[in-house]
């Protein structure tokens, strides 16, 4: 078993990874996506609803969050530049998970800090803060062809190369900003290395702003789905290093 909680699982048996998910068009999402991405995606194997077979990509993770990586800067520039590759492509058909509407994202950040704070999972002074980091990010964006769920345990390097990116549930339209903030969510000292291998301007400050506001959404979600956001280095840390 790799990951598991009430919406999905994935497997692994041998080299081939099974993927559970009773939801249709959240597979599909993702078999869309890995047949447009012009970067390396797992290879499709065989799709039986509700599972997705898919083979195992080379190399390793590029790393995870709460624990350093061991990765090169010359691997996290490779993976910038693979990530600015794919928000080059031609946009796909459909709104991912960095497309949210501006407004219905603003309302569910809000929603999420007075639950924080109501319930004393969080200190107030602490949310308060995130939540005006966040405001950075409430800005209008030009549309690219985003991963969705860009977590460094879903890039995959081999030396200084990018083997392969997998989890495409979440792919669609969307924020470019999201995916590099996603990447580099608790590792900041390599934020340099793929802005680098980026090879454009960014905005840093609308990639903090998604730091604050992505930690702040998942907060809950993790607790409730059997993860630790308090872990160190992880989505608290991250809020605590605004202050």
């Amino acid at each position: 078993m790799v990951v598991a909680h009430s919406e999905r699982a994935t497997l692994r048996v041998g080299d081939v990874f099974l993927k559970v998910d009773a939801d249709q068009a959240r597979i599909d999402v993702e078999v869309e996506a890995m047949a447009l991405a012009p970067v390396p995606t797992p290879k499709v194997l065989w799709h039986k609803p509700p599972v997705l077979a898919i083979a195992a990509v080379p190399g390793t993770a590029l790393g995870s969050l709460g624990e350093p990586s061991t990765a090169s800067p010359a691997a996290w520039a490779a993976a910038g530049a693979v990530i600015r590759r794919l928000h080059d492509a031609p946009l796909p058909p459909r709104l991912g998970r960095a497309g949210r509407g501006l407004d219905e994202l603003a309302a569910d950040l809000d929603g999420e800090c007075e639950w924080l704070v109501t319930n004393g999972v969080l200190p107030a002074d602490l949310v308060t803060r995130n939540r005006q980091v966040a405001e950075a990010a409430l800005r209008p964006w030009p549309p690219v062809f985003t991963h969705g769920d860009l977590q460094i345990t879903h890039v995959f390097v081999d030396g200084d190369e990018i083997t392969g990116i997998i989890d495409w549930s979440e792919a669609g339209q969307g924020d470019a900003l999201f995916d590099l903030a996603i990447l580099t969510l608790g590792h900041e000292e390599h934020l340099g290395d793929v802005v680098a291998g980026y090879g454009t301007d960014v905005d840093l400050d609308v990639i903090r702003a998604w730091w604050s506001l992505r930690s702040l959404l998942v907060v809950r979600w993790l607790a409730e789905h059997g993860f630790d956001p308090f872990a160190p280095g992880c989505e608290v840390d991250v809020l605590r290093s605004r202050l």
